[in-house]
């Protein structure tokens, strides 16, 4: 079983009285400025002039400055920048400020697992990543509440890495729910494993299969559209809330039967060999390797294929029933 950690085994006081210098003010970012500041930590943000998130963070009381100033005399750097852009970013801009004694903090393994960023030995590094997007991180503080974190701790210069990652998770709320030990490994290969398989690759996969074969038997894309996309949140929201169990007592007799005996044959031994293939992709390093050669060669598969998707009769489709629906408040990029 996983060790737990509340806020009695995470005590703040390690980061009292010290500096941390939150790198990038967006999605995890601001909460992790806005959390640990209201917790009584002196937050310095790093985020690059004249950017909507600079002029957020001035918005929100702080003095966003460039990395080098940030990150001086801090005693935690938590870097929140996207994947792709961190290795750059730390070579040119955060290694060759980092001082013996400081942590490094990630809220994803990514670059420290697959080795893009390699510390020197005498910091620490570790990782606290909230399970749930930064406004709620924010929000639920705000209530008094917090969302459940995970802890790792990948390098222990100073000895007292944990306590220092611990006290992190506590300041952004984590302890109030529960802080889950695990490694950088295992966080980095289940976060990527889960995105690509069931979260967004396997979901949007399935529904856009769903949503083509009723409309290629005749069927009207309107009609496929509430099928098989805009009630995916109904069913969704019944497991996020009970579990399976729940889902299957709260909807009827016909569909749970249609689930427990039709299921299966979408998700067969072929899917599953897939899914192995995939997870083995993630692990020996495959994947990262593909992704980084990606970003680094202009983003052209990438946008390819996101063109693609944006365009499809499932999306001009649901743009359009969206804007009947006021009550989704629909959010259209």
């Amino acid at each position: 079983m996983a060790k737990i950690y509340y806020q009695k085994q995470a005590p703040i006081t390690p980061l009292k009285g010290k500096k941390v210098a939150v790198v990038g003010y967006g999605s995890q970012g601001h909460a992790h400025s806005l959390n640990l500041r209201d917790s009584g930590i002196k937050v310095a943000v790093a985020e690059l002039k004249g950017t909507a998130n600079f002029k957020l963070a001035q918005k929100h009381g702080f003095k966003p400055s460039d990395i080098k100033k940030a990150m001086e005399d801090a005693a935690l750097i938590i870097i929140t920048l996207p994947d792709e852009m961190q290795a750059g970013i730390y070579e040119n801009q955060i290694k060759p400020n980092l001082k013996a004694g400081q942590t490094l903090g990630f809220c994803h393994g990514f670059n420290i697992h697959f080795k893009y960023i390699v510390p020197p030995k005498d910091v620490n590094v570790v990782m606290i990543a909230p399970k749930g997007p930064g406004h709620l991180v924010r929000s639920e503080y705000e209530k008094g509440g917090g969302v459940p974190c995970i802890v790792a701790v990948e390098q222990n210069a100073t000895g007292d890495a944990m306590k220092i990652a611990l006290a992190w998770g506590n300041g952004v709320g984590g302890a109030r729910a529960g802080i889950i030990q695990t490694t950088y490994k295992e966080e980095t290969e289940t976060d990527l494993f889960g995105e690509q398989v069931v979260l967004c690759g396997g979901l949007t996969a399935l529904i856009k299969a769903g949503f083509n074969t009723l409309v290629e038997a005749g069927y009207q894309p309107e009609i496929a559209y509430f099928e098989c996309m805009h009630e995916v949140k109904l069913i969704v929201d019944l497991m996020y809330q009970g579990g399976m169990s729940y889902m299957r007592y709260s909807i009827s007799n016909t569909a749970e039967y249609g689930d427990l005996t039709r299921g299966p044959r979408i998700v067969t031994d072929k899917t599953r060999a897939e899914m192995k293939k995939i997870l083995a992709e993630i692990t020996s390093g495959k994947f990262a390797k593909e992704w980084v050669g990606e970003y680094k060669g202009g983003m052209k598969k990438f946008n390819a294929l996101y063109k693609k998707d944006y365009n499809c009769k499932l999306e001009t489709v649901g743009r359009k029933l969206r804007k009947m629906m006021k009550w989704i408040h629909a959010k259209e990029v």
